[in-house]
């Protein structure tokens, strides 16, 4: 079984973790931009473009299925990728997960980028999944590249600026970048009152690698460790999974089914996992 992901960067992680945890057999395609990035203050038509480019990076290496792991290319991109990929290859596509927390009756928060925040999008989401209950949408500015980083001081500086700009009596938050699940801990640390009752935090991740399995017929086969390889392409070139990505449990999960780079000579590109000379940092 092969399951890629792609994103604009670190994003990916998140997803691909949970894909990992469900189906430890399964190799992994990552495929990332790092070349373009960010795709967010892009227009709808470049976001599209580029995906599109990274989505068949990915499916070059003949997956059962593809998970589009980031927001931005999911609201922009999403059809076109279908259109390209589908139906050799199903495209499962991210959606803040507004409809599971808004339905305990709110009060609700959406932690996400400042372009996402107030987007149609959003509102169309918010709309028809959360009619009648209280949501506050929170623009994070920055959070995302920090968490792209791994600077910590700067992630810690952006989820502090954004749980002010959340109401105090806030009991779900819903994350709605991707790049975000990478620091729930974080967040949850800064939102949670002493008293209160516990905050319940909702991704993405998990629904998501679900549901990409429910795609291709497979059910969960959790076992004690890893036995699927990892490939990672950064522009559609083979690579290793950068040292921003092992910051993260996410990232360290993933690295333990990672085999060292190849030397180029005589390599069958379908054979092994982490091909490819070291690269850059995933940037958003």
């Amino acid at each position: 079984m092969k399951i890629a992901l792609m994103d604009s960067g670190t994003g990916l992680l998140a997803a691909a973790a949970a894909v990992r945890r469900l189906r430890p057999d399964a190799d992994l395609v990552l495929s990332a931009d790092p070349d373009s990035m960010p795709w967010g203050p892009r227009t709808p038509e470049d976001v599209a473009a580029r995906a599109l480019a990274v989505a068949r990076a990915a499916a070059a290496h003949c997956p059962e299925a593809l998970i589009v792991a980031c927001n931005t290319a999911s609201v922009h991109a999403l059809p076109v990728v279908r259109a390209a990929l589908e139906p050799a290859v199903p495209v499962i596509g991210t959606v803040p997960a507004i409809k599971p927390a808004a339905a305990a009756g709110g009060p609700v928060a959406i932690w996400a980028t400042p372009a996402t925040t107030g987007s149609p999008y959003q509102r169309e989401l918010i709309e028809r999944f959360a009619a009648g209950v209280a949501v506050t949408g929170v623009p994070c500015p920055g959070l995302a590249d920090a968490v792209e980083a791994a600077d910590d001081a700067a992630v810690d500086a952006a989820v502090a600026a954004a749980a002010r700009r959340t109401p105090p009596d806030v009991r779900a938050v819903v994350l709605g970048c991707t790049h975000y699940e990478l620091v729930a801990d974080r967040i949850r640390a800064a939102l949670q009152r002493p008293g209160a009752p516990e905050l319940v935090l909702h991704g993405s991740a998990e629904a998501v690698a679900a549901q990409a399995l429910r795609r291709i017929g497979a059910e969960p086969a959790p076992a004690a460790a890893p036995t699927g390889g990892l490939r990672v392409l950064l522009g559609g070139r083979p690579a290793r999974l950068p040292a921003a990505a092992l910051a993260y449990p996410e990232g360290r999960l993933l690295a333990a089914a990672e085999a060292p780079a190849d030397t180029g000579a005589g390599a069958d590109p379908d054979a092994g996992t982490g091909t490819g000379e070291p690269a850059a940092a995933l940037r958003r």
